[in-house]
C-alpha cells in the first residue's frame, strides 16, 4: 500500500453475485463491484462517459457495457473495449481476507 492510500472494507464476498456486480457507495466513492469466477474487481460505479451505473451494465467474461450509450470496459484493467467511451475507467486494487472485499483506496482529504 502506499504511503497515501488507505484500506477501505467495501462489501462481504458474499454479497456480490457470480458473475454479477453490485453498487457500493463508502467514504465518499461510488463503486461497482464484480465478481468473475470467485476473483473481485472494484472499479467507479459511473461510466466515464455519461450518467450510466456499470453495476448495472452488461457483464460478457471481463467485459462490463454501459447501460447508458452500449460502451464497454475491461473490467480488470479499466481499458475501454468500445466507443462512444474514450477515458479509461479507474480501478482500484482489490484484497479478499476473512470474506471482505477490501480496496486500496487514495487517502481522505
Amino acid at each position: 500500500m502506499t504511503e497515501a492510500a488507505r484500506m477501505l472494507r467495501v462489501c462481504l464476498t458474499d454479497e456480490v453475485p457470480e458473475g454479477g456486480a453490485i453498487k457500493v457507495e463508502v467514504e465518499g466513492l461510488v463503486l461497482a463491484v464484480f465478481n468473475l469466477g470467485g476473483r473481485y474487481f472494484v472499479t467507479d460505479d459511473g461510466c466515464t462517459h455519461g450518467p450510466g451505473s456499470l453495476s448495472e451494465g452488461e457483464i460478457d467474461g471481463e467485459i462490463v457495457e454501459c447501460n447508458f450509450h452500449n460502451g464497454a470496459f475491461h473490467i480488470p484493467t479499466g481499458r475501454v473495449e468500445a466507443p462512444p467511451c474514450m477515458v479509461p475507467l479507474r480501478t482500484y486494487p482489490v484484497m479478499v481476507e476473512g470474506g471482505e472485499v477490501r480496496i486500496e483506496a487514495p487517502a481522505g482529504p
